[in-house]
C-alpha cells in the first residue's frame, strides 16, 4: 500500500513540476551577440547590391549565393592556416538588403568566424563563432559607401 502511494505521489510531481519556456525565451542570450549590423545607405537597392557584391569580391572573399531580386549575398573568405598548421580559419560574410525605414536602402551585415581545430578539412569539425566586436563591420561599409559615391563610366 505504502509503494502504491509512494508511486502515485512520484507520478504526480514529474506531472506537475516541468514546465516549459518558449523557445524564443530560451535564445534571448544569444540575439544581441548574433544581430547582424545594420546601415543604411541613400541609394536604390539594386545599385547598393551591385556596390556591396563589388566591394566582397575585391576584398577576396568567393560569393556562394547571390540574388538581386533576393537583396542577398553569402560568401566565404578564403581558408587561412595563420602561424600553426593544426588549424584553420574562415570567415562567412551574410549581406540583406531591403527598403530602409524612410528612404534608401538597409543593409543588414553578418560576420561569423568558422575554427577547424585540426585543420584536416574533416566535415562537422569546425566551430561557427559569430563575430560582434570587429573593425570589419565599419570597413565594409565604409567601402561600400565610397564604391557607391564612386562617379559611374558610361
Amino acid at each position: 500500500m505504502k509503494f502504491l502511494t509512494l508511486t502515485a505521489c512520484c507520478a504526480a510531481l514529474l506531472l506537475s513540476g516541468c514546465q516549459s519556456e518558449p523557445l524564443d525565451e530560451l535564445h534571448i542570450g544569444l540575439g544581441a551577440r548574433e544581430a547582424p549590423k545594420t546601415r543604411i545607405f541613400q541609394a536604390e537597392e539594386r545599385a547598393t547590391y551591385e556596390a556591396a557584391r563589388a566591394v566582397i569580391t575585391r576584398m577576396g572573399y568567393s560569393i556562394v549565393k547571390a540574388g538581386p531580386a533576393q537583396g542577398e549575398i553569402v560568401a566565404l573568405s578564403d581558408i587561412s592556416h595563420g602561424d600553426r598548421q593544426d588549424g584553420a580559419r574562415q570567415i562567412s560574410l551574410r549581406v540583406k538588403l531591403g527598403p530602409g525605414p524612410d528612404s534608401g536602402t538597409e543593409m543588414e551585415l553578418s560576420l561569423t568566424e568558422i575554427l577547424s581545430a585540426d585543420g584536416s578539412g574533416s566535415q562537422g569539425l569546425a566551430t561557427q563563432t559569430p563575430l560582434s566586436d570587429t573593425p570589419l563591420y565599419d570597413d565594409i561599409f565604409a567601402k561600400v559607401e565610397r564604391e557607391l559615391a564612386a562617379p559611374k563610366g558610361p
